[in-house]
């Protein structure tokens, strides 16, 4: 079964994050908690974690784009 990765809420008044970098491509195996992504804001830029182990399948936001939280 697929686990998407969602946008996180990353503080309150943040609405939207940019994708800076993927730090793993399609295809690539993690383990839980390991940094996926790197997302910034207006305000930080911050790594985000995977909630379980698995396989990247797809990467539907490519780096540069920016998305609301829960995107």
């Amino acid at each position: 079964m697929a686990t998407e990765i969602i946008m996180p809420h990353m503080g309150e008044g943040v609405i939207e994050g940019t994708i800076a970098k993927w730090l793993i491509q399609e295809g690539d195996t993690v383990e839980q908690y390991d940094a996926i992504l790197e997302i910034e804001t207006d305000k930080v830029t911050t790594e985000a974690t995977a909630e379980e182990a698995g396989t990247l399948i797809k990467i539907l936001v490519p780096e540069g784009k920016t998305v609301e939280v829960g995107t």
